[in-house]
């Protein structure tokens, strides 16, 4: 055989293994391809070890590669919640700014009386390779616009992100990890709770009011030894509607303006919480955290309509006579920022005048935002208690002065409850949470338009039937105490002024739907 024909056939060969013995399946064939080429005289054995050598290196390289970026399954999960409430008593008029469904025809701003899709979302989640894990969550059910949640034509069922962020595994028993993306900032055992595994329907202002929507951008680390780890997953195997592993010591810089909010002032919010579960001998679960944060928020001031009592009217007209004079019988209130233009006479208990308030040169660039908050969970086995409560400064409307400025804050609530396993009706077996809960706050929502302030005394009256894993139907009765903070009185509408406190009862209802 000359030497030209060897050459050929050795191309042919090179080429051959190059093209058809390229997957692993194909690795051990190789050898024996080759040493039948090297017998019959076509490869000589330096040629032939070359060629193994060099299939082994090609192997190698893709094992590199394969390893270096490992796709798992991904997760796909969600929930609805559609809602009605019927009003037992108490003021006309009313809004409940965490639920548009709660309201009567004299309600402000477009409220939808019947029937709402409170939530529509989907979940997308998964591992790619031993560091990273990633979550993405929309909503479908957002409304846009205002305090009301809801636009000018009251329309609403817009797409919206929830979250979109990945877990970066530090070690490979997740440990020690950092988020990064748009979450839920760990302040709060309520407010990290999904809402599809909450008991009330909505969370306590207390520390709702703390961060918007529960959410913002930025990073954070998480610290949870594998023993939390597995309570952890122990506690939420079991259905004892746990908070989510959000490590038992989290440190984080956010941008502080809340979800799908631009930052506004070049200044990080900084949290940290440290939470603790155990286990007793008897089997009872507790768990307990303390949380807090600080930064700057940036308030934007918007024109609201109040009144003012007698006692303001007097100092106002004392203060500046030469704008006493009215020729219609109305005062003036331009003393504290508001508008001339009031709707009221003098003899009234008070008069109304549409305001803008009004923010120090020093405030513009954000208010102090601090807090601090305690936490504490046992876990209903079968019967559970649970209660937090913060304390702090925040972003608040003082209507007297017209201005928006640092306020104290305090508040939190109490909930016990009850889990009853094997609750059959009919030829369904699933499980029963009766519970109570109270309320309390005073403060001021600094997320809501001007930052209104809020007093909180409510009681919740409710129980949860999981009728199914796929099923579940909750009822409450809601004794509310608070105020309104949904914004929009005028001349035209029933409610003749923003930011008043109401008593109102409800009957709320929610049907949930898990896939």
């Amino acid at each position: 055989m000359n030497k030209t024909h060897i050459r050929k056939s050795f191309l042919a060969a090179a080429g051959a293994l190059a093209l058809g013995l390229t997957s692993n399946a194909m690795a051990d064939a190789t050898s024996d391809v080759v040493n039948a080429l090297v017998a019959k005289g076509v490869l000589t054995e330096e040629e032939g070890d070359l060629l193994v050598k060099g299939r082994e290196l090609e192997q190698e390289a893709q094992k590199k590669k394969e390893k270096g970026f490992v796709g798992g399954k991904m997760n796909i999960r969600g929930y609805v919640q559609l809602r009605n409430t019927a009003m037992l008593g108490g003021d006309k008029g009313v809004n409940l700014w965490s639920d548009r469904s709660v309201g009567d025809d004299q309600s402000l701003n477009n409220q939808d009386h019947n029937f709402l899709i409170r939530r529509a979302r989907i979940i997308f989640s998964g591992d790619v390779g031993d560091r990273l894990s990633y979550y993405i969550q929309p909503d479908f059910a957002s409304s846009v616009g205002g305090t009301s949640n809801s636009n000018s034509n009251g329309a609403g069922n817009f797409a919206q992100l929830r979250d979109a962020y990945g877990d970066v595994y530090i070690t490979k028993d997740r440990v020690h990890r950092i988020r990064v993306g748009q979450s839920k900032v760990p302040y709060g055992f309520e407010n990290l709770q999904s809402s599809s595994n909450r008991l009330g329907l909505d969370r306590a202002d207390a520390l709702n009011s703390a961060v918007r929507d529960e959410r913002d951008l930025g990073a954070f680390y998480y610290y949870t030894p594998d023993n939390v780890q597995k309570l952890f997953e122990e506690i939420n195997k079991a259905g004892l509607k746990h908070s989510g592993n959000y490590g038992m010591f989290a440190l984080g810089l956010y941008n502080g303006q809340g979800a799908n909010a631009r930052d506004q002032n070049d200044n990080y919010h900084v949290v940290s919480r440290f939470t603790y579960p155990w286990k007793t001998d008897s089997g009872q679960i507790f768990e307990m955290g303390i949380q807090g944060y600080t930064g700057k928020y940036v308030v934007t001031p918007e024109s609201y309509r109040t009144s003012l009592n007698r006692s303001e009217v007097t100092a106002l007209n004392l203060a500046q006579p030469a704008v006493n004079a009215s020729t219609d019988g109305l005062i003036p209130a331009v003393a504290i920022g508001c508008g001339t233009v009031v709707t009221a006479p003098q003899d009234a208990a008070g008069v109304r005048s549409t305001c803008t308030p009004r923010i120090a040169n020093q405030d513009r660039r954000g208010i102090d935002d601090h807090r601090v908050g305690i936490s504490f969970m046992m876990y209903p086995q079968p019967f559970g208690l649970q209660g937090e409560w913060n304390w702090g400064r925040t972003p608040g409307l003082d209507v007297e002065t017209n201005t928006i400025k640092a306020t104290y804050l305090n508040g939190g609530y109490i909930q016990s409850m009850y889990k009853i396993d094997n609750f059959k009706f009919l030829d369904t077996n699933g499980t029963l949470i009766p519970f109570v809960r109270w309320q309390y706050f005073n403060g001021a929502n600094k997320a809501e338009s001007n930052a209104a302030k809020n007093t909180v005394n409510d009681w919740e009256l409710g129980t949860e039937w999981q009728i199914a894993p796929e099923v579940e139907f909750t009822a409450v009765y809601h004794y509310m105490n608070r105020t309104n903070l949904v914004r929009g009185a005028s001349n035209t509408t029933d409610v003749k002024e923003d930011y008043a406190n109401f008593k109102a009862s409800a009957l709320r209802m929610q049907l949930q739907y898990n896939f």
